[in-house]
């Protein structure tokens, strides 16, 4: 089972987002559509996602239907905060493409209907290589996609057994063929770490993941999550946890093969591959994952789906975790016309809502489970946090005055660059990106 999520504090069931409490708000929207459905759960799977469905609304089906309830929902509570047009829209899971094509197609249609949408937009699917074949490719890119996102993760067939997962190598190549063939971007991802994968292994997924060129490649460190199979497996002694060390020498391999093959890093975890022109480290590259950019540069994003979480300005909520209870919730709307429904008055109560006069609400009901508000030292903390494991860095006059003296002593340690530092910019080495962590901490503390 995935983890739980926060308790929070109770959100209004109308969904309403007090200007008061929301403060300044990105003028950078993003959307984030959560798909739930897999036809296996992997075994270092925490994330919110059912092999089966459940009912009206919350299956594979209809579930479309739900989706476009809360898409309707966040344009209208969206809508007094005059966001810019949507960038970004990313379909995730689970497995977006167990939906249907033509599913697929009305959820965006059902965007451009409720939202205005960025000509250069880009509209992101996640998609296993074996859940895919070239008439879905060329039906998505008809719907207006832009970029997929193949699950690869290994391309030795004994990690992937071990990960549970259900392609084989040879699907890979083919499906980035695929989608380069009717125009969409193509991403990888790749994990490294798991148990029984050795050094040559590492090397052996990396340059298959290279070899058909794809436009972006992730290369994660595999964690082993407490509740997944794997952390049972682990506990029974028949898998090992993975090797702190061990990971740390494959993520230098990775960053060295790739960067030997024209891609490069822009967030820790992400390479995008150079476009004639294009400066090695910038964020403005052209390949570079613009979903991924709205966390690390704080957009504001809705998240729809069950268990997804939202962000705008200083309030942030999640959905509730079941599929079934989500589509319930949005199923409920039509007791929300006018002003404070009762769950929003909980909310009131909870200091959810200030004392400015409701507006108007659209009869929608809200699926969020709870939410929190965030406080300023909770921002600074995660401007640091994120923006400082990109290849941007972070400005040294944004840090606190009581943590800036600190930058000499990480120059020292190897862990920053010292020409950045010179001009006014914390950036991470390569040695640096592997201890990020330690690195937040001396700039937050």
């Amino acid at each position: 089972m995935s983890p739980q999520l926060p308790d929070g504090v109770a959100w209004p069931s109308d969904g309403y987002l007090d200007p008061h409490l929301v403060g300044t708000p990105s003028k950078n929207l993003a959307l984030y559509i959560h798909v739930p459905f897999c036809t296996v759960r992997c075994g270092y799977c925490d994330f919110n996602t059912y092999t089966v469905g459940f009912g009206q609304g919350a299956d594979k089906d209809s579930y479309h239907h739900s989706v476009n309830k809360e898409v309707r929902l966040a344009a209208d509570r969206l809508r007094p905060f005059n966001h810019e047009p949507v960038k970004s829209i990313f379909l995730g899971g689970g497995t977006p493409t167990l939906l249907r094509a033509g599913q697929i197609g009305q959820i965006l249609q059902d965007v451009k209907d409720n939202f205005a949408l960025d000509p250069s937009a880009e509209v992101t699917v996640e998609a296993n290589p074996d859940t895919i074949d070239q008439a879905g490719l060329e039906q998505l890119a008809r719907a207006g996609v832009t970029r997929v996102s193949f699950g690869m993760q290994s391309a030795v067939l004994h990690v992937l057994r071990t990960l549970d997962r259900s392609h084989t190598p040879q699907q890979v190549p083919r499906v980035v063929k695929w989608a380069r063939e009717v125009g969409l971007d193509a991403s990888v991802d790749l994990i490294y770490g798991t148990p029984g994968e050795s050094l040559t292994d590492w090397k052996t997924s990396l340059e298959a993941a290279i070899e058909p060129q794809p436009d972006h490649i992730s290369c994660y460190a595999l964690v082993i999550e407490e509740g997944t199979k794997m952390w049972a497996q682990v506990r029974r002694g028949v898998l090992a946890m993975p090797d702190p060390d061990d990971e740390a020498e494959k993520y230098e391999l990775a960053d060295a093969l790739l960067a030997q093959a024209g891609y490069a890093w822009y967030e820790i975890s992400n390479w995008a591959k150079l476009e004639d022109g294009e400066a090695a480290g910038s964020t403005n590259l052209r390949h570079a994952s613009r979903h991924n950019l709205a966390y690390w540069f704080d957009w504001d994003w809705w998240g729809i789906g069950p268990g997804a979480h939202s962000h705008v300005g200083d309030v942030r909520w999640w959905n509730r975790k079941h599929p079934r209870a989500w589509a319930d919730a949005l199923a409920g709307g039509s007791a929300n016309l006018g002003a404070r429904s009762a769950g929003a008055e909980a909310g009131i109560a909870a200091g959810l809502d200030s004392a400015a006069a409701p507006r108007p609400l659209a009869p929608l009901a809200s699926p969020a489970q709870a939410g929190e508000i965030l406080e300023e030292s909770d921002r600074v903390l995660e401007a640091v946090m994120l923006r400082i494991r990109t290849a941007d860095g972070i400005p040294i006059s944004s840090l606190s005055p009581q943590v800036r003296g600190r930058v000499p002593v990480l120059i020292d340690e190897g862990l920053i660059e010292e020409a950045a530092a010179g001009a006014g910019i914390v950036k991470l080495t390569l040695q640096g990106r592997l201890l990020a962590d330690y690195v937040t901490r001396e700039l937050t503390v």
